[in-house]
């Protein structure tokens, strides 16, 4: 397993909380799971694959005697109280998983979360002994929640939280070789600075999605209608002669002008060029030359990392290119790091999640961690009283 010992120095883990019968403690979950109508009209949850990554460290600290109340946002509500955002189907979920734990109220129903308020701080705070941050995916955010505890109570990083940063240090800090990383998505600001980190220590970068269009327009390649970002391209461009290894596709599907996509879309005309793309037309996958290529690659790698697809996999016309690297990912007898809610929901239309080494639950919080190599919830924690570095 690529895992990194290294990128947990510093952290107080479960053990560095000391004697736990019998006190109160607040694990700040990620619980931002997506919501459906249950067939009686009510909400409920569509997936709990984020709530199921927090029973292993609640199952923990109650084997230790701790009282456990778990807190977490769910959607955007903006600071104010909002129904559509109220955590009732995630107490239910949590509560099948787990009997008898308490689960707070929306935290972004207060505005101080966001603000990181120090007296919201010390309302969430209050009865509480101790402090553990198992919200991966919500660590990249300087709120209340994730940061203001530290300071004042004993905290440590939950299991779910140190794994995953073991993990994708892991990849930054010497994974077995070949180390390909596959990176699609939308927009390539978003990205850059992850495909500069990424490049440094593996040995090729799969770049694809839209932001792959800003890489060939700053090759000199035709992009037709394609989504390209000009601020970037003079970046992509001193990327790509840097030497690093940026595999970028040679064949792209893409869409006649003014037609619609997404999902159930089906207007329009889908074609496969080489090379430039005509004006008025949108690239939207890679073609199966592409794909095949990137295939080929991750068949020969020791290391996976895949954070984003590599079309719009939405919609069925332009889902190849993803699909295929899904299985490839898959397949492969290499260890591989899946994160990203649309990768992940690619592996899990192809009922391929199992067959991977191990699924982030992070999305912005995994992408800054790779390019900024710490995120500010794990600053917090090295913090905190009870850190080893404080002892």
């Amino acid at each position: 397993m690529a895992s990194s010992t290294a990128a947990l120095r510093g952290l107080p883990l479960l053990d560095d909380l000391g004697d736990l019968e019998g006190r109160r403690v607040l694990v700040r979950a990620d619980f931002n799971v997506p919501l459906e109508r249950a067939a009686d009209g009510t909400p409920a949850v569509a997936d709990d694959f984020r709530i199921r990554a927090t029973v292993p460290t609640i199952e923990a600290l109650r084997a230790r005697g701790a009282d456990v109340v778990c807190c977490s946002h769910l959607g955007r509500p903006k600071g104010a109280v909002d129904p559509r955002y109220d955590m009732a189907p995630v107490r239910s979920a949590l509560a099948a998983l787990c009997p008898g734990v308490g689960l707070l109220e929306n935290l972004r129903f207060d505005p101080g979360e966001e603000s990181n308020d120090p007296a919201f701080v010390d309302r969430l705070v209050e009865g509480f002994d101790a402090y553990v941050n198992d919200a991966f995916g919500a660590s990249h955010r300087a709120h209340a929640s994730v940061v203001g505890p530290p300071a004042r109570l004993p905290s440590a990083a939950g299991l779910r939280l140190a794994e995953e940063v073991a993990v994708l240090g892991g990849l930054l800090e010497g994974p077995p070789r070949p180390f390909v990383a596959v990176l699609g998505g939308a927009k390539v600001a978003d990205k850059l600075g992850v495909v500069a980190a990424i490049a440094k220590v593996a040995d090729a970068v799969v770049v694809g999605g839209g932001m792959a269009f800003s890489f060939l327009a700053a090759q000199g390649r035709g992009v037709g209608d394609s989504l390209v970002d000009p601020s970037r391209l003079a970046d992509c461009r001193a990327l790509l002669e840097s030497g690093a290894r940026v595999v970028l596709p040679t064949d792209i599907v893409a869409l006649s002008a003014g037609a619609a996509f997404g999902a159930g879309c089906t207007e329009g005309e889908v074609r496969t060029f080489e090379g430039d793309l005509p004006e008025g037309w949108t690239g939207l996958d890679v073609g199966p030359r592409s794909a095949a290529a990137f295939c080929e690659l991750l068949a020969g790698a020791a290391t996976i990392l895949w954070n984003g697809p590599l079309g719009v996999f939405e919609d069925d016309r332009f889902a190849a290119g993803t699909n295929a690297l899904a299985r490839s990912v898959a397949a492969s007898g290499a260890f591989s790091v899946v994160g990203g809610g649309d990768s992940v929901m690619a592996l899990d239309r192809a009922g391929l999640a199992g067959e991977v080494s191990f699924v982030s639950t992070g999305g912005g919080a995994t992408l800054e961690l790779l390019e900024f190599g710490d995120l500010p919830a794990l600053a917090a924690l090295r913090a905190a009283s009870n850190a080893p570095g404080h002892r």
